[in-house]
Order: structure tokens, then sequence, then C-alpha cells
């Protein structure tokens, strides 16, 4: 074999058990389909490599995959690192009800706890210091408060790394040049955060605790070796272990290429891992056992964004991380509704460029109609520092199915689709809307619903969950509780896929600790 293990995909999932099988001495390959991106490359103007094409990569294999599917978008991060890459930072746990139905009895909140907590020591996470809160912060606990919820309201932790010496002025922001540079716990340079607003497009001081400073270097340190621009195809198993065919990007085309490994951990996001093991079923027939569970209970975690126009007082969204807070209605009291509320940010490059950007250059017609939307309500939201996005995730349905199909019934290649109706996740949805609004007109806002949602029942996600997920059986799920695929040994899944149900909160910290717990399982087993 030519290695111990294959990680394919670089996310929470894929850093992770490849850092921790690489400590443990396994010889480690991790195939990502995107760039290494640096912080003098990242992509600024309109013309920069801002989209990943996943039908065209050797062409468009930029920072963001964003794809819409009926009814969903779904936006994905496309370079090593990924989801980390363009994440707002929140690491929290799941709330403990959570795992009370749906997962196997292996997995419950006191069994992930120590999980989590080596999550969140490994990648250092903290919250915004006192002395640097900024008025979207101060917006949320006015809100909580005026409407009688100031005891839900609380800051997040977030994988960021914060100048313990610096004070926030508001009327003054800091430059990049204002960063001071430091080593963290794992010998990685990084600058301090001088909230510039740019946690979703890419920290250009690096302040961002992202997975290519601290899980992927350490197991680079190991000796794992990570090759970018590998776009897999293909897992095939031989004796003895599994041989992983790739597309190299290289100069504009693809280079067909293979490894061998004893053990393959995918660990592609909900959408890559889901396609690649359809395709290994239905299409190329290599992994043809796989259980017929599939594709199915996939859910957008509720995400939902609704901004709003505070005339009245400046909001500031493109100063501070994205996300920084939330107000916690995970206990059921609204509606018997699980969701909470973030504030959020928007970078002001990413609010230029919106503004200017021709939506024939995004892929698809409901792409096109969703940037539409969004550029007519940022047109009428202007000036920026007068808005605040209201953020929210919620414990949406699992009713989501993935499946292949032609676009032309025999004609064609076939695509990843995907069977989602918002019909049963309706109710979750109006709800956090609902508190929007009110949230956002006892301070004075005016919020503006999103059209693709109002009038086309639509909506986008940054994080979907499932389509690969744990069971206890191949009757209910793909893989058992230690990710490792029914019928297929030495074959596993670590990432958002194995998520069996909505968490209704960011998810990284949750797809972190699986994943350290499954590269623990698989090293007891070594």
């Amino acid at each position: 074999m030519d290695f111990d293990a294959i990680v394919i995909g670089s996310g929470f999932g894929g850093a992770i058990t490849a850092c921790r099988l690489a400590e443990a001495g396994c010889k480690t390959l991790i195939l990502e389909r995107g760039r290494r991106w640096e912080t003098n490359n990242y992509p600024r103007r309109p013309a920069d490599a801002w989209v990943w094409d996943q039908d065209c990569p050797e062409k468009c294999n930029g920072w963001l995959d964003f794809r819409a599917f009926q009814n969903i978008a779904i936006a994905a991060g496309a370079g090593v690192g990924g989801g980390s890459l363009i994440y707002a930072n929140v690491s929290c746990e799941a709330p403990a009800h959570v795992f009370d139905s749906g997962w196997p009895p292996e997995i419950t909140y006191a069994a992930l706890k120590p999980y989590y907590d080596r999550v969140a020591k490994f990648m250092c996470v903290q919250k915004v210091p006192l002395a640097q809160w900024n008025p979207r912060m101060n917006l949320m606990r006015e809100a909580a408060t005026a409407l009688g919820h100031s005891d839900r309201f609380k800051q997040l932790e977030l994988a960021v790394s914060f100048d313990p010496e610096m004070k926030l002025d508001i009327d003054r922001p800091p430059t990049v040049a204002e960063s001071r540079t430091f080593i963290n716990q794992h010998g990685i340079e990084q600058g301090y955060c001088v909230h510039l607003g740019e946690c979703d497009i890419g920290c250009s001081v690096g302040a961002k605790n992202t997975l290519d400073k601290n899980y992927i270097p350490v197991a680079e340190r190991h000796g794992a070796e990570v090759r970018p621009l590998h776009v897999v195809n293909n897992i095939e198993p031989i004796a003895g272990g599994y041989r992983v065919h790739s597309s190299r990007v290289d100069a504009g085309r693809r280079v067909a290429t293979n490894q061998t490994a004893r053990r393959v951990i995918v660990a592609a996001g909900s959408l890559g891992s889901t396609e690649l093991l359809l395709r290994c079923k239905m299409e190329t027939k290599s992994l043809p056992r796989i259980s017929a569970f599939l594709g199915r209970n996939w859910c957008s975690n509720g995400d939902f964004l609704t901004p709003a126009v505070h005339l009245g007082r400046t909001v500031h969204p493109s100063i501070g991380p994205t996300i920084s807070t939330a107000i916690d209605f995970q206990d059921g009291s609204q509606g018997s509704e699980r969701f909470w509320i973030e504030d959020g940010g928007m970078p002001h490059l990413l609010y230029s460029g919106m503004q200017g950007c021709d939506n024939k250059l995004v892929h698809g017609e409901f792409a096109q109609i969703i940037l539409g939307h969004l550029q007519n309500a940022l047109r009428s939201s202007h000036p920026l520092q007068h808005v605040m996005p209201w953020f929210a995730q919620a414990a949406d349905v699992t009713d989501g199915v993935f499946t292949l199909r032609r676009r032309w019934w025999l004609i064609g290649p076939r695509r990843l689709h995907l069977s989602w109706r918002i019909l049963k996740s309706k109710k979750a949805f109006d709800t956090v809307v609902e508190m929007h609004c009110r949230l956002a007109e006892v301070t004075g806002g005016v919020p503006v619903v999103p059209a693709y949602y109002k009038f086309c029942q639509s909506v986008v996600t940054p994080h979907p969950l499932g389509g690969c997920n744990m069971g206890t059986s191949r009757a209910d799920g793909v893989v058992n509780h230690a990710g490792q695929v029914f019928g297929y040994e030495n074959l596993y899944v670590a990432d958002a896929a194995i998520i069996p149900e909505a968490l209704g909160v960011n998810p990284s910290r949750t797809i972190g600790a699986l994943a350290e717990r499954i590269a623990e399982i698989m090293i007891a087993k070594s």
C-alpha cells in the first residue's frame, strides 16, 4: 500500500482524523479538491477566483462552491481547511437534547463531551473581550432585554485570536497594520484580530483559527502529506485495502492519478461525501454494498438570514467578527421550535462586490434569482452601516434525499440532485422570521424578509447536514457509531454527512468531536 490512510477532504472531519492518525504514526495522505490559500492570495476583486465549479474544476477552482437545487441553495468552502475557510468562527456544543433520539445509542452528549473539550482546546476558542464589543453585540443584548429574554443572551466561543491589550474604538477602527503577530500553541504565526469583518472571505491578518493553522500543520509535522487540487472520483476495494482514483487539476486540465491505502476516510462534506459514495454505488459500482439509506435524512440545519435597516443607529456590520453572540431559544418555548438567533456581519468588500456582480456569472437559474434578491435587499438597505443581518439556526426536519439524476432523462451526465421540501420545516423557519422581526422592530429596525423566502419558499444554508447518516444498521444508516461504512471494513465517513439530526446550532465543534472520537477508535483498532 502507498499509505496507511487516505483522507478525502480537509475540513473539520478530514483535518482532525488526518492529524490524529499522523500523530499515531500512520503514513497519511490528504486529498483536497481546492487550493491551498494564503493571506496574500485570497480573492478580493470581482475578477478573482471566487467560484468553485464542481462540473469543471479545471477552469473554476475558486473559494466558494455555491450550488442551487430546487428551493434550496448550499454554500461550501473549497480549499485546504475546507469549511473552516468560510464559516463564521462559531465553536459551540450541540444541546444535550439533540442526542435524545435519531442517533446510535453510543453517541450521547456525555460521550462526546471529552471530544468537544479537546477540539475547543486545540483550536484555542475564546470570546470577544469586553473592551472589544461592537455595536451589533450591544444591539443583540438590548433586543433580548426589551423582549424580556435577557437571560437568553450570551456570548459565543469563537475560533479567533484576540489581542488582550487591544481596545476597540468604533469611530477609529483598527487597520491591518495594527495587528500584532504571535506564534500560536502549534508553532504557527498568526496575527491578532483587528475586527476587519472578513471572517467569511479570508482574514487578511490570519487571526481566524482555521484548520490550516492548527490540525493540518500538526498533521504535516508528523509526516502527513497534503495534495491540493485533487478531485476524487472513485474508491475501489482491492486486496488489503482500497485504491482511490482522483483527477489532479493542473494548468487547466485534469490528470488521472490513483493511490492505495489500507484505510480510507471520506470527509468531503455533506455534499461531497454523499455524491462520491453515490457515484461509487450507482455509477462505477465499486462499492455496491453501501446501504440503500445513502443520500437520505439530509437537512439544512435551519439557517436563515433576515437583514434589517436601523436608520436611527449605526450598526457597523463590517466591523468585528461575523458572529459573536446568540439569543438562545433551544428550550422549545417559542411554539415548540428549537433555535437560536445570532448577530450577523457582512464584509464591506462582499457588499461592494455583490452590488457590482453580474448574476449571469453565477451558475444556475435559482442561484441567479437568489443573488438578484440579495442585491435588491442590499440596495434598499444602503448605507451599510445601518444594516443588521439577523442570523439564526433551527432544528428543521431531516427529510431531504440526495440522488444522481440525468438532466434530460437518459441523456447527459448524472448530477447530484436534492429532493427537499420546506413544507414540514416551514413552522421552524416562520418562527425564526417572526423572532427576527420582533427583535428588529423593538430596537427601531425595519426587517426585510428575503424575497426568495417570502415569495418562493426557498432558503440558503452554509451548514448542510446528513446524507451518509450514522445508524444502528444498514436499515437506518450508512455508517455505524464509529463512522465505519456498513459492509466495508476500514472505509469511514467523518464529516457533516454522518450527522443524522439537525443540531439547531453551528455544527463545527460537533463535527470535530465526532472526528476526534472516530480517529481514536480507528487508532485503537490498529
